[in-house]
């Protein structure tokens, strides 16, 4: 597995962006396909965005498409969440989760990442 550490939430107001960061530990950072996730208080945690090994596969929930935008930097074991336009349904905890080797994809379902990190809050105010 993978040691994940999420960086970089914040509380910010309705319209603003920020950028989350997720380093990984260990030199098979890139044979990793990754995700986004979040969690709101009393709901289930749910896809916000998927990547694959080389980013040549991306995935976005329908609630996020168009405004957030997933990435990753193998050089630096690192992966990013650019979150724009952001609003009140927004605020979370976001999570960063690697897909064992050897699925190249993500997918959109939290049984199949085993590597979590401990979670970033995100917060939006109106």
């Amino acid at each position: 597995q993978v040691q994940l550490v999420e960086s970089g939430g914040g509380l910010v107001q309705a319209g603003d962006s920020l950028r989350l960061s997720c380093a990984g530990t260990g030199r098979t950072f890139n044979t990793y396909s990754m995700g986004w996730f979040r969690q709101a208080p009393g709901k289930e945690r749910e896809f916000v965005a998927g990547i694959s090994w080389e980013s040549s596969h991306l995935l976005y929930s329908d609630s996020t498409k168009g405004r957030f935008t997933i990435s990753r930097d193998n050089a630096k074991n690192t992966m990013y969440l650019q979150m724009s336009n952001l609003n009140v349904e927004d605020t979370a905890v976001y999570f960063c989760a690697a897909r064992p080797f050897p699925f190249q994809f993500p997918t959109t379902l939290v049984r199949d990442f085993d590597s979590w990190g401990q979670g970033t809050q995100v917060t939006v105010s109106s």
